[in-house]
Order: C-alpha cells, then sequence, then structure tokens
C-alpha cells in the first residue's frame, strides 16, 4: 500500500515523513539508519499462504518421530518434546521450560495468532480483542528459535555420529521445512497494512499539529499528541492498540543494569560448571561448554567449532561488554558517535538467539541417549545457568531503550549552538 506515514524512529526518537514508496522499497531514517518501514507487495495474501503452510508442517513435526537414535541393536525414538519431558524429569523444570516455550510454544502460537489476525482481515471483518492478538504476534517473534534448534541437531548429529547410527524422521524433514516457511511469513508480513485496517476513534485521536509534545506508540507506531492520549489508570494509551505510551521505556538504565549484572553473575558457573553428564559403558565424563568445543576440534569439524564457540562463549560475553558500555556512556552523558552506539545496540538485539545452540545440543542428547549403563546423557546445573544468561541477556536488551543515546548528543547540540556529526 502506497502511502505518507508520519512516524518516529524507534532507534533515535527522530519525528519524520516516509515517502509513498514503490513496492519491495524501504525507508530508512535519516538520522541512524534505522530501517522504518518495508512495502511488501501483496503482504495480507503472501503472508496467510505462508501460515496455512506453516501450521500444516508445524503439526506434522511434532505429531511423528524427529530422530533415532540406534546403537547395539538397541533404538531411542525421540519427539520434539521428548528432550523437553525428560529435562523435566531429571529435576530441571527451568530448562524444559525455556525449551518448551522457544522451540514449540512461541512459534506454534506466532503461528495460530496470525491465522486468527489474517482470516478476519481478509474477510474485512475485525474480531474483539484484535489489536492485543496482533500485538503478541510481535511480541512473540524474537522468541521463536527454530533455527538455533536446527544448528542443535547437526552439533548433536556430529557428536554422536561415532557413538551411533543416527536416523533422521519425517519430522525432521518438516521441521526443516517449517524454519524457511515461517521465516516466509515474517518477510512478507507488513504490519503497516495491518494495523492501517484497525479504525482509531474519532473522538480520541487527532492528527498532531507542530506544536505538539508528542508520544509515539511502540507496538502500533502511531504518533500520538500527548493531550489525545486516552488515560487509564493515570497512564496514556494509545488511541489505537490500547498498548501504554512512554517518552522513553521506564528505568530504562536501572532495569538493564541489573539484568546486565545477573547474567554476569550467572555467565561464570555456566562456562565452569558441567553443562551435561556422559555415561558409555558405565563410565560418567562431564563435559563443560569448551570441553564440547574441545571435542569438535578433536574429530576435525572445526567449523562447527567456532560457531558453537562464537555462539555460546563470545556472543553472550560481547553482549555484556556492548551493554556496559553503553550503559556507562549514558550515565556519563557521552554524545561520542550516537549512531556508532546505534548499530552497537542493534547487534545485541540481532545475535543473542544463537547463544541458545548448546541448551538445545544438551535437549537433543538427553532426548536420543537414554540406554542405561550401555550410554545415557543427562544434564548438568551448568545448562541452566547458561540458559539463564541468554534468557537474561535478550531481556536486558530489550530494556535498553537506544533513544536515550540521542537524547544526550540533541541535548549538547543545543548547548554548542552548533550541529555535530552523528
Amino acid at each position: 500500500m502506497a502511502r505518507e506515514l508520519l512516524t518516529q524512529c524507534h532507534e533515535c526518537g527522530l519525528l519524520q515523513r516516509n515517502p509513498r514508496l514503490p513496492p519491495g522499497a524501504a525507508a530508512r531514517c535519516t538520522r541512524c539508519g534505522c530501517t522504518l518501514h518495508r512495502n511488501r507487495p501483496d503482504s495480507l495474501d503472501r503472508t496467510l499462504a505462508w501460515t496455512i503452510a506453516g501450521i500444516i508442517l508445524f503439526i506434522v513435526a511434532n505429531s511423528f518421530p524427529f530422530l533415532s537414535f540406534q546403537m547395539q541393536g538397541q533404538t531411542t525414538e525421540t519427539t520434539l518434546a521428548t528432550g523437553v519431558k525428560d529435562l523435566y524429569e531429571q529435576g530441571l523444570w527451568e530448562l524444559a521450560a525455556v525449551v518448551l516455550f522457544t522451540s514449540i510454544l512461541a512459534p506454534g502460537m506466532q503461528l495460530v495468532l496470525l491465522m486468527t489476525v489474517l482470516i478476519p482481515l481478509k474477510l474485512e471483518r475485525l474480531p474483539r480483542g484484535f489489536p492485543t492478538l496482533f500485538r503478541y504476534v510481535r511480541t512473540l517473534a524474537p522468541w521463536g528459535m527454530m533455527d538455533v534448534f536446527m544448528l542443535g541437531i547437526l552439533v548433536s548429529v556430529v557428536k554422536l555420529a561415532d557413538m551411533a547410527t543416527i536416523v533422521p524422521g519425517i519430522s525432521l524433514f518438516a521441521f526443516g521445512a517449517l524454519i524457511f516457511v515461517l521465516a516466509g511469513a515474517q518477510a512478507a508480513l507488513d504490519p503497516d497494512i495491518v494495523w492501517s485496517r484497525v479504525p482509531v476513534p474519532a473522538a480520541a485521536y487527532r492528527p498532531p499539529r507542530a506544536a505538539d509534545e508528542i508520544l509515539s506508540c511502540t507496538a502500533c507506531e502511531l504518533v500520538v499528541p500527548i493531550r489525545a492520549a486516552a488515560v487509564a489508570h493515570g497512564r496514556p494509551r494509545c488511541p489505537r492498540c490500547g498498548d501504554p505510551l512512554h517518552r522513553r521505556k521506564p528505568d530504562s538504565v536501572q532495569r538493564t543494569w541489573a539484568l546486565v549484572i545477573a547474567a554476569i553473575i550467572c555467565y561464570v558457573p555456566a562456562n565452569t560448571l558441567p553443562i551435561m553428564s556422559v555415561t558409555s559403558l558405565g563410565q560418567t565424563q562431564s563435559d563443560t561448554i569448551m570441553s564440547g568445543v574441545v571435542f569438535l576440534l578433536h574429530h576435525g569439524m572445526w567449523p562447527l567449532a567456532v560457531i558453537v564457540f562464537v555462539a555460546s562463549v563470545f556472543v553472550p560475553l560481547l553482549k555484556i561488554i556492548i551493554l556496559i558500555f553503553l550503559l556507562i556512556s549514558l550515565q556519563l552523558r557521552s554524545s561520542w558517535r550516537p549512531r556508532d552506539r546505534t548499530r552497537l545496540y542493534r547487534i545485541t538485539e540481532a545475535v543473542g538467539r544463537w547463544s541458545m545452540v548448546d541448551i538445545y545440543v544438551v535437549t537433543i542428547l538427553v532426548a536420543l541417549v537414554r540406554l542405561g549403563n550401555l550410554a545415557s546423557i543427562e544434564a548438568g546445573p551448568g545448562a541452566v545457568f547458561f540458559a539463564a544468561v541468554v534468557v537474561i541477556t535478550i531481556f536486558a536488551a530489550m530494556s535498553f531503550d537506544p533513544r536515550l543515546i540521542w537524547d544526550t548528543w540533541e541535548q549538547e547540540n543545543d548547548r554548542s549552538g552548533k550541529p555535530r556529526a552523528a
């Protein structure tokens, strides 16, 4: 849909008008370079087609055997949920909950919610609670980690290749196809088209004027004059989707510091305690994250070793260091290179989910290798701490508000009276 849209960049806070976009084109923030909008042609039809295909594949992926483990005449079959069940039975319910949510519930709920939203749109009917349903679609998107799970499968197969025979099941192929289908649905979806179909009550909203102080909804991106924002329980809310409106994320610096400190505390035991224990022919060996990397190197699988090291050791530490740097720069009221610091923030948002690969490796191995003293694998306490690091750093990146970087830069410009390079 070609249209001109008033929007506020969610990374630097600059209010700007986006031009009418030709199909496939994108509008970027003129100050920080953030992608504001993309014109995705035939968005609703394409997204609905991808979603229907995804639901079919999701049912298949969760209904049949996923992998089979064959060793000395004994066979173990596993489904997607088997590892979650085994982790729970081992007393690691926290780890089981994280794996269940990120590998099964989040992708499944996202597909169901997309279907619930798109079919009424095609029928030109909006169900009750439509804005809330679509907000949940966007909220769940970062937590669906099927692509990371597939990398975990690859690492697991390499680890077990010398021990036994691994036979893929029909669910594995459906799961692999589902990764691409869900990615296609997310790429085809144009949120602006969806939100443009939601009526805004005329009594609760008027377009902003030049002198107005404004708030921007982080869910539907509607720019709202403060006086026009509906107030519930003393808090302004978006008149279109009902989401709370804030000039900046509440207590962003304090919350991010608390989460970063918690991640640092968990990072040490995550890398020193055993992430899993392997029993083979009555002998038990405990593995940490680094010993798993060494195992892959000794078996000549250096590309996988590099991937696991980067995802499981380097990336969590990098996120923590970047967030600490950004927080300190804010508290020192630095106006140094705001555009580059915004890019650093984007890195923390993009890479954090890939650290889950080791957790998925443990889950798959626990589910597959269940042959008593002959061969069995149990998750260790390090896996719980490592999952905590991954989840906490994701929340830390979400709680950080990059617009604070640009607030300091703007204040410095106002004092000097001279524009400075971003």
